[in-house]
């Protein structure tokens, strides 16, 4: 039987021009953190049975959102506006 790898993908999204500093799990639960342009998205790949998938995101603009797909479907996605926002997304088990 041959198993299909999880594809998690983590997108931020915001106002044009706005930096966000990012942290996020890998599919082992390794956190990590980035400060970046938005639109920002990277994408992990897993052959482990279940994955948890939780991103933290707060912009240096007036909006922000994140959104968590796994496997091409949207599992979580939030929006929020207001000075310096911050929002997460999470998906327990993938």
């Amino acid at each position: 039987m041959q198993f299909h790898p999880k594809i998690l993908v983590y997108d931020v999204f915001g106002a044009a021009g706005t930096t966000a500093k990012i942290d996020y799990f890998d599919a082992d639960a390794n956190t990590h953190e980035v400060n970046v342009a938005l639109p920002w998205s990277t994408t992990i790949s897993t052959t482990l049975p279940a994955v948890s998938g939780n991103i933290i995101v707060q912009g240096d603009g007036d909006e922000i959102g994140c959104r968590i797909t796994v496997d091409g479907v949207v599992r979580d996605e939030r929006h929020t506006d207001g000075v310096n926002p911050q929002t997460y997304c999470l998906v327990k088990s993938a």
